[in-house]
């Protein structure tokens, strides 16, 4: 029983070593992003500085006064430790335990040389009213800068040392539970404030760490909205080829048995790879709840699908541009459609990555810009396609809108896909603007009857 109070003392001299036995500071909590209140404050304390100068000079000088006429030490000594004490305030800043250990020994300086047979009406022995208020700041930058337990440390120490040398000197302890109320409020209001802090920060952080999960988790529904798409293109293809490997022998008089085993083959490989499409559109398809929805941008006006409608609809190409163009303009938006170029036959891809680009744009217009008139341009080049949707500016505010806000990401992940460039921009007249270029292969070269290319 005798080695459990020897084993937490020793525990507890540890800790306070630990603690106090270093000339360290505990890193300030990471500051979150400034905010309006915050960038004011810091154009203010350059302001702020010179008065912080002024009152400490000030302290300075009552403490001089006071040890040196009311505590008879003489002007040298007084001198002395009112500096020690104004500089710990300034060391308190970059090394709060340090300036605590300054601040805090001059306690027993002052109890040693003082001449307290006649205090001044505004002694609180070993502190005055300067000494008080200096001995605070330094408790509560400590507050401010250190950890609780580190503040809880010095407080207690500060308190039971002031205790200590009153009975010692002078067997008086009337002035010190003031002392311990003032030292107990500063190092209180320090811990308080470091807490709000550190919650700020820790807010920012999992603010900033949330953030980052949803851009993921967009970009992840993004992608597979777009491979459902695309899978439902390759199907088709797939299906394509496989009823034209079953009808080609037929097209043949007497076909060879190789030609049959060969078109045979192609066909049990197109249905096997249907089959595998279809398992897979059924997994990316899987978190739809039943409805399998595209996942498209819903255009405003435009008519809804029944879920069974809009799961089995073949995918748009930019022949159904018009339609489009024709609901966005009944839901109040004007829209103009250009065409450049000579229009010819474009990968399925292509045809529904331009599409759904032009339609979230759209959609995008009449979320964000009320009153504004949007303006389609589709270009053909022998390269790619160039896609452009551009609105003028908004009539009147656009009000606040709960969707997910990635139509973007969807736009850029569907160029990126294809190889291409998207960019999104304010223009000059203030509306908006999104271009899009798609790259096309060109078509393979025709062989000739020798199996060489034709030049």
């Amino acid at each position: 029983m005798a080695k459990r109070p020897a084993d937490g003392l020793r525990t507890v001299m540890r800790a306070l070593r630990a603690d106090l036995w270093t000339t360290a500071v505990s890193p300030a909590p990471r500051t979150p992003p400034a905010t309006a209140g915050r960038s004011r404050l810091r154009e203010w304390l350059p302001a702020l500085a010179v008065p912080a100068v002024l009152v400490l000079a000030a302290l300075h000088i009552a403490a001089t006064n006071q040890y040196a006429f009311g505590y008879d030490m003489g002007m040298r000594v007084a001198s002395l430790l009112a500096a020690l004490q104004s500089a710990a305030v300034l060391v308190a800043v970059v090394r709060p335990v340090l300036a605590w250990w300054v601040a805090t020994a001059v306690m027993p300086v002052v109890a040693r040389y003082a001449d307290v047979s006649a205090p001044g009406p505004d002694a609180m022995f070993p502190w005055t009213a300067t000494g008080l208020v200096l001995q605070a700041a330094v408790l509560f930058a400590v507050a401010l800068r250190c950890r609780p337990r580190i503040a809880a440390e010095t407080l207690a120490i500060s308190v039971l040392a002031g205790l200590g040398y009153g009975l010692f000197a002078t067997g008086d302890t009337e002035g010190v539970p003031f002392a311990v109320l003032v030292l107990g409020l500063c190092a209180g209001g320090g811990v308080a404030l470091r807490g709000r802090r550190v919650a700020r920060t820790e807010l920012a952080a999992q603010e900033e760490l949330t953030a980052e999960e949803r851009a993921r988790r967009v970009l992840l529904q993004e992608r597979t909205r777009i491979a459902r798409e695309l899978h439902d293109v390759v199907a088709h293809h797939m299906s394509v080829i496989s009823i034209q490997a079953q009808v080609a022998p037929h097209l043949v008089r007497d076909p060879p048995a190789e030609l049959r085993e060969n078109l045979a083959g192609i066909r049990a490989s197109a249905v096997e790879a249907l089959t595998e499409l279809r398992r897979v559109l059924g997994v990316l398809r899987a978190d739809d709840g039943g409805t399998g929805g595209t996942g498209a941008a819903e255009t405003p006006g435009a008519p809804a699908l029944h879920p069974h409608d809009v799961r089995h609809a073949p995918q748009p190409t930019l022949d159904r541009l018009g339609d489009l163009a024709a609901a966005v303009r009944r839901a109040g938006v004007g829209v103009d459609t250009r065409t450049t170029g000579e229009p010819y036959a474009l990968p399925p891809g292509i045809e529904l990555s331009a599409y759904r680009i032009v339609q979230e744009a759209l959609s995008n217009v009449a979320r964000h810009a009320p009153g504004a008139r949007a303006r389609v341009e589709i270009g053909y080049h022998p390269a790619g396609l160039t896609v452009r949707v551009a609105n003028t500016a908004p009539e009147r505010a656009a009000p606040p809108w709960a969707g997910a806000g990635h139509g973007l990401l969807g736009m850029r992940e569907r160029a990126a896909m294809l190889g291409g460039e998207l960019a999104a921009g304010t223009i000059p007249d203030g509306g908006y603007e999104v271009t899009a270029i798609l790259p096309v292969a060109p078509p393979a070269a025709p062989a000739t009857p020798d199996g060489e290319d034709t030049p």
